[in-house]
């Protein structure tokens, strides 16, 4: 349909929408938004990089150990537990949404940020197996919002939406490896279409655009790293053949399963920490901490390796992983999956992050298991750990097959077929498992069903 042709509900054309001048204002402000959000939000990650350096490898040195030992995340989470209850039970917010909602939803008013800031620096950098995605977008929403008076934001809704999207957009342009990456998730979780999807699809991927020069810049500038997902050496790929297909599908919805039975005990922790009074809910948010820092150390006891494996949100192990999978034996990727997936899942229901990064480890620690199966391989396993968890854990299909097509870089061309497939696999096969019409999309990571009338 032509550009300029009106809309069948009598809406404005695209043609009109992006030459009316209040967008292209919006548009202007996107990109000078994006300035100022990219760099609080390199300076979040860079800090939290730092803290969670000296954590896990500068103080166990000092303390006189190789690598941390096997019981050292159990101190590291109960603190992390007693310095995120009280932002919890006190400050607006909560500390950001509860991680097994998903990302995503109305973005985070400007009074929220201070505790999402401090729940995510309470937290993450002493080994809460969550990642920064959603900290980061709730941040860079909230930034975007104060360039908004707020009886302006109360005059025209969709101006907080896109403004705040654009924000968030930003803020993450580049924690996923490519700015690219943060645009489609959230035009895909947007779940608009016609010109309305046009109308996103510009602010949020010029902020994206913008946050990422920001990111890179500074980066060489300072020198500091901010932990961004990517993997700098992966398997040499081929062509997929029949039994890669064969193993793959199956791979892609065992997965699933895996993913939505993590999600489900986080919806129980959930109701668990929810409910009762503050004074319960900050004692059952320290319990769960160090529950996470047990699962962390029986890790460490049942493999002999270090517990910093299990713990964070799982970036650095990946980027391990992928570049030598034969340094881990299928015990230890076994032991990985259990003991990690269950500190994820109980984290998903008490503690604060983004639900995204562990997933995509425990993908493909669970297909590095399976790569030794008859016909299959190191390099399609990969591709199917991580398109798989994606889906599985977003429900956002586009987003997970652009997000592994990033991380898998020059090797993606030959696993794209495979990836797809297993993109799509999982992807049902987690919709059927929760047992929800994806009619109405809600937050990443989370559907709802549309309202009757």
């Amino acid at each position: 349909m032509p550009t300029t042709s009106r809309q069948p509900d009598g809406g404005p054309t695209l043609h009109e929408v992006l030459l009316h001048r209040g967008y292209l204002r919006l548009l202007l402000v996107s990109a000078l938004v994006g300035v100022p959000v990219s760099l609080a939000a390199f300076g979040f990650v860079g800090l939290e990089h730092q803290l969670q350096h000296w954590v896990w490898e500068s103080l166990p040195t000092a303390a006189g150990y190789g690598r941390a030992p096997w019981w050292w995340p159990l101190p590291a989470l109960l603190l992390a537990g007693l310095l995120l209850a009280p932002i919890v039970t006190r400050l607006p917010g909560s500390g950001g949404h509860v991680p097994v909602d998903g990302l995503g939803g109305p973005p985070t008013p400007p009074v929220a940020v201070p505790g999402v800031v401090l729940a995510a620096l309470a937290g993450l950098p002493l080994g809460v197996v969550l990642g920064p995605e959603a900290p980061l977008m709730a941040l860079g929403g909230g930034l975007a919002l104060l360039t908004v008076r707020s009886a302006r934001r109360a005059e025209h809704p969709q101006l907080f939406a896109v403004l705040g999207t654009a924000g968030a957009a930003a803020a993450i342009s580049t924690i996923f490896g490519s700015p690219l990456v943060a645009a489609v998730m959230l035009i895909e979780a947007a779940g608009l279409g016609g010109p309305q999807l046009i109308a996103l699809i510009l602010p949020s991927l010029l902020a994206s655009g913008v946050g990422a020069l920001i990111f890179t810049g500074f980066g060489h500038w300072t020198g500091l790293a901010i932990g961004a997902l990517s993997l700098p050496h992966v398997p040499k790929s081929g062509v997929p053949d029949a039994a890669d297909f064969l193993w793959g599908v199956p791979l892609a919805v065992a997965i699933a399963v895996l993913c939505v039975a993590g999600q489900n005990v986080g919806h129980r922790v959930k109701a668990l920490t929810t409910t009762g009074t503050a004074r319960q809910t900050a004692v059952r948010t320290v319990l769960c901490a160090v529950a996470v820092g047990a699962c962390l150390a029986a890790y460490a006891l049942l493999t002999g390796r270090s517990p910093e494996e299990a713990a964070l949100s799982g970036q650095a192990t990946l980027a391990v992983l992928a570049a030598d999978p034969a340094a881990w034996s299928v015990a230890a990727l076994l032991a990985l999956v259990l003991c990690k997936g269950l500190g994820w899942s109980i984290a998903l229901g008490s503690l604060r992050g983004g639900p995204i990064f562990p997933m995509l480890l425990l993908g493909a620690a669970l297909a590095m298991a399976c790569a030794p199966l008859p016909g299959f391989g190191a390099a399609p396993a990969l591709a199917v750990g991580l398109a798989a968890s994606a889906a599985a854990v977003t429900g956002l299909p586009v987003t997970s097959a652009v997000l592994a097509e990033a991380l898998l870089g020059g090797e993606a061309a030959n696993s794209t077929p495979l990836l797809i497939v297993s993109t799509v696999a999982a992807f049902i096969t987690a919709e059927w498992l929760r047992g929800r019409p994806r009619r109405q999309t809600g937050p990443v990571g989370r559907t709802e069903p549309a309202e009757a009338g």
